[in-house]
């Protein structure tokens, strides 16, 4: 393993240098993107830290580059971060897992302005995002092993949807606190497309001396690309989302919710062909940052969620339906003081998840209809970092204690460390060992109904990884590699033997994965003073796993995942502000599914097949306004996330942005 650790990490340094020779090496100024970027005060770690200087390795999809991809949810932008696999049972996010590195959609945490939004009853429901992608500022995708950062729900990386603080979309919170004027902007967004689709919304940022505001709501419906059996609308959707955040000095609060309604034809059971889902989740935080010698960071946190499942739309004499009602609780409390030695972090965390079922858990001693079962537990979590930043170097070390009082272990110790070396002014190394863990979903404990068995006693997983890269920084150019290597235990997947069998859940003693990734932005009006051709960007992963499918076993998860991805973006300027962008993405997936036959009871299992995607964008970009014309999958390839869910073919849509803007 070693020595294809070491031919990995050549090979993956080799692709970098044949991109990095060709630099110029006299360059003196910075390009834009590395000014936007490397400048963004990012969250790798307990301490706050710009892109620039932090040691680890994070993905920034900020507000420039979320208008230049054909997407309109923050699930369709994580489909172009490379290290990111989005499996949708649908589309605008009405049944969609995110994972990163080869892990599931479990395995990963979500947060809201740093507060964690992850759900504990499954990961199918994590990315059920409250706010509209208006007044989005920045995403930012934390690659591997983070329980020192971000706690127990992080077992192989983290997504943080970071929101705007005042009137512009580039704007940050602190340039944004400083303004004693009254200051803000108001942005609505309308499109339409294919299948009936239309989504409407708005988002509003103000700041006025020590107040800020921002507040988005939109709607979305469409008639799904799927018919029932019967001709009926079986993919059919509508959503309303809201989200508010409002802050004045050092204090903020933040509110949200999301209400979905949706036509999951065959999301769950492949035999029938009328399922209907109803979610409906909301959010609320409040905190402070503090000044001072000690910068305190105190967080209470709640997050509720209802959700409906119909496995025959609107007809629950034939199958009972399946409700679930869970509430998180949580209070953080994290501090942070500099002395010549560096900043040093600390603090503590407590987190009670409690959920009431149809059908998961132990029997309530309270029934209350339609709830028959629950469970209730509560996590505990302390934590201790030291960085240290330096002219040449970055330094972060820390461990994390946790411990969760159900799951029957005592206190577990998750430690790290991550370091950068800075070679010049262009490039960069990084190092790190990370380890962490990860207690079942209540999905995975106690889901045993509709050919389901699950088992209420797994173990947490847990994860140890390594991980080493290079950075280089030219103007016009920005490049990353990087070498990783996850080593886990007590992985949890469901898993059938055979077509007749239930899908279980189960612990697998060993998955250890080795993964290489590259990215190569290149800015050419930077670079080369070109106008035509404005960037290009390359990105590629792969990905190979230890532990490979027994003949006639099904993965639902665990072992099936992204071996090879590929994106390359295209911008170009073609006249004034008229801008065409091309994305093309190609994806080979590891695993199979059970094929269903019309008229068959039993399926056969069929590998998935490796697909490409072209996608692409039209607009013309004023200063205040906007208008595009989006396509997705233009070569109309059939494809396959999950297994017996086709996704649609083509899709059209026709849209328009105004913004106004004031200042006083």
């Amino acid at each position: 393993m070693a020595t294809f650790f070491l031919k990995s990490a050549a090979a993956a340094t080799g692709l970098f240098l044949i991109f990095a020779q060709a630099l110029p090496l006299s360059a003196s100024a910075d390009a834009p993107l590395e000014d936007r970027l490397e400048a963004v005060s990012v969250t790798g770690s307990r301490v706050p830290l710009q892109l620039g200087q932090s040691a680890r390795i994070v993905t920034v999809l900020d507000s420039v580059i979320l208008s230049s991809l054909p997407a309109l949810t923050i699930n369709d932008v994580l489909k172009y971060a490379v290290g990111v696999d989005v499996r949708q049972r649908g589309v605008e996010g009405m049944q969609t897992d995110i994972s990163l590195r080869g892990g599931t959609c479990d395995q990963i945490a979500v947060l809201l302005d740093g507060v964690n939004i992850s759900d504990p009853q499954t990961g199918h429901n994590a990315a059920d995002f409250p706010v509209d992608i208006s007044l989005i500022d920045r995403i930012e995708v934390l690659e591997g092993p983070a329980s020192r950062v971000y706690g127990a729900s992080s077992l192989v990386g983290a997504v943080n949807i970071v929101t705007r603080r005042a009137g512009k979309p580039s704007d940050s919170a602190e340039a944004s606190s400083q303004g004693q004027g009254f200051s803000g902007d108001v942005t609505a967004h309308i499109d339409g497309g294919s299948y009936m689709t239309f989504s409407g919304g708005a988002g509003t940022a103000m700041a006025h001396g020590d107040w800020h505001n921002a507040l988005s709501v939109s709607y979305s419906r469409s008639d799904g690309y799927t018919r029932n059996a019967e001709g009926g609308l079986n993919g059919d959707f509508q959503a309303v989302k809201a989200f508010y955040r409002g802050g004045y000095k050092q204090l903020w609060w933040q509110a949200g919710l999301s209400n979905k309604d949706f036509g999951s034809n065959t999301f769950y059971s492949a035999r029938f062909d009328d399922q209907f889902e109803h979610t409906f989740k909301t959010f609320a935080a409040i905190g402070a940052d503090t000044e001072g010698f000690v910068h305190f960071s105190p967080v209470i946190y709640w997050n509720h969620s209802q959700d409906r499942f119909e496995l025959f739309r609107g007809k629950p004499e034939r199958y009972p339906y399946n409700h679930h009602r869970t509430n998180m609780y949580g209070a953080r409390l994290g501090a942070w003081f500099e002395t010549v030695a560096g900043r040093t972090a600390f603090g503590a965390e407590i987190r009670n998840e409690d959920i009431v079922s149809t059908n998961l858990g132990e029997p309530l001693e309270r029934p209350e209809e339609p709830y028959k079962v629950g469970l209730n537990r509560t996590h505990l979590s302390y934590w201790l970092e030291h960085n240290l930043t330096l002219s040449w170097m970055t330094a972060s070390a820390g461990l994390t204690a946790a411990r969760n009082m159900a799951s029957g272990e005592k206190f577990g110790i998750y430690p790290g460390v991550d370091l950068s070396f800075r070679i010049g002014s262009n490039w960069k190394i990084y190092a790190s060992y990370n380890a962490s863990y990860r207690v079942p979903t209540f999905t995975e404990l106690y889901y045993s109904v509709g050919g389901h068995k699950a088992d209420k006693q797994l173990r947490p997983e847990k994860m140890h990884a390594v991980e080493g890269g290079v950075k280089c920084l030219y103007p016009g150019i920005r490049a990353i590699a990087s070498v990783w290597y996850h080593m886990g235990r007590d992985m949890i997947d469901w898993i059938k033997t055979t077509p007749e069998a239930d899908w279980t859940s189960v612990n697998h003693t060993h998955i250890n994965a080795l993964g290489q990734e590259v990215t190569v932005d290149v800015n050419f009006p930077q670079l080369l003073g070109w106008r035509l051709l404005q960037s290009i960007n390359l990105s590629y992963c792969h990905i190979g796993q230890n532990k490979d499918l027994a003949d006639g076993v099904q993965s639902a998860y665990a072992l099936e995942y992204l071996r090879h991805k590929l994106v390359a973006r295209v911008q170009l300027n073609i006249w004034s502000s008229l801008f065409l962008d091309l994305s093309v993405r190609w994806q080979d997936r590891e695993g199979r599914y059970e094929r269903y036959e019309a008229g068959s009871a039993t399926g056969t299992f069929v590998p998935y097949q490796p697909c490409t995607f072209l996608d692409a964008q039209l607009s013309w970009n004023a200063d205040c306004w906007r208008v595009f014309a989006q396509g997705t999958n233009l070569l109309n390839q059939q494809r396959y996330d999950h297994g017996n869910i086709p996704l649609p073919g083509i899709w059209l849509r026709l849209g328009a942005s105004y913004t106004f803007r004031w200042k006083k």
